[in-house]
């Protein structure tokens, strides 16, 4: 009869002290790079830090002046609009893309490699497409509005249209990645589930309802919590196309952390944004758990 022997107090220690080798690169970067930024900003958040002079305690006197900041308030709205609109058009858009690819036909394999382009082109890169695009004046959308006898609009320029359009980029640029990420959530679905409720009657709906969306549970919840992180730092895109305006419609939290940190020198009253934007990412990611169901 085999036994198997227990390691030895020794070796036990031995693994202990190998294991926390191992980890110390990574606890380091996070002590230094995550959790030492995110502390020390917590305290300047509570000072009346400038930049070039020493911070002072001043205690909650810039999250009052935060609930009197008609600005911050219009950057808190901006980004809880922008990631609804996004979310919901980025899950719309990658699931029927995702539905009609998958198959291993040689035109889906090609059309799902050009839909990715856009994801990996930088933001700025795309801002500045669509500043030509949407130009007013020279833009191609207009000119192509104005050969169809359509009116042309200001788009950027317009209070009602210009956080739509950046809308519409971000669920253009990102449609492709999200898509590739359902599409593999998808084939990873065991087939003799479909078998399973073929036989019991369903048709392609009723595959879709009851397995391929309890299958992709998991997979949407990644999609859903990652747009909605994403929406809520956007802050290339505001910065290249519109720097916040007009009237400040499509300025963001991060944007006004940006203008109010590095334009005005203001630090603490940043670091106070900071931790409302914080705050409110725990916040959406804790829904997006509940709402798919997987708080546990």
């Amino acid at each position: 009869m085999s036994m198997t022997r227990k390691p030895s107090g020794k070796l036990r220690r031995a693994d202990d002290i190998a294991a926390y080798l191992l980890l110390a690169p990574f606890l380091l970067f996070l002590l230094a790079f995550i959790v030492y930024p995110v502390i020390q900003n917590l305290y300047y958040s509570f000072t009346n830090y400038n930049l070039g002079r020493a911070p002072s305690w001043i205690g909650l006197r810039n999250y009052t002046r935060l609930m009197g900041d008609e600005v911050f308030q219009q950057a808190v709205l901006n980004p809880v609009i922008f990631a609804v609109f996004s979310v919901a058009g980025l899950l719309l858009v990658s699931l029927c893309a995702a539905i009609a690819l998958n198959r291993a036909t040689r035109w889906a394999r090609a059309v799902r490699a050009v839909t990715l382009y856009p994801y990996a082109m930088s933001m700025i890169a795309v801002s500045m497409v669509w500043l030509l695009l949407l130009d007013p004046t020279n833009g191609y959308i207009n000119k192509l509005l104005t050969l169809l006898h359509l009116p042309r609009h200001m788009w950027l320029f317009d209070t009602s249209l210009a956080l739509g359009c950046l809308i519409a980029i971000s669920v253009w640029k990102d449609s492709g990645y999200c898509m590739l990420v359902l599409l593999a959530g998808m084939q990873a679905i065991d087939t003799a589930l479909y078998d399973a409720a073929r036989v019991d009657g369903a048709n392609a709906f009723g595959q879709m309802r009851h397995v391929t969306l309890p299958g992709l549970k998991p997979v949407l919840l990644f999609v859903s919590v990652n747009s909605c992180i994403a929406a809520f730092k956007t802050f290339e895109q505001v910065q290249t196309m519109t720097g916040g305006d007009p009237l400040y419609s499509t300025t963001t939290i991060v944007h006004q952390i940006y203008q109010r940190g590095f334009g005005e020198y203001k630090m603490g009253y940043a670091a106070s944004m900071s931790v409302v934007l914080l705050i409110m990412l725990l916040i959406v990611t804790a829904l997006n758990f509940r709402a798919y169901g997987m708080e546990e």
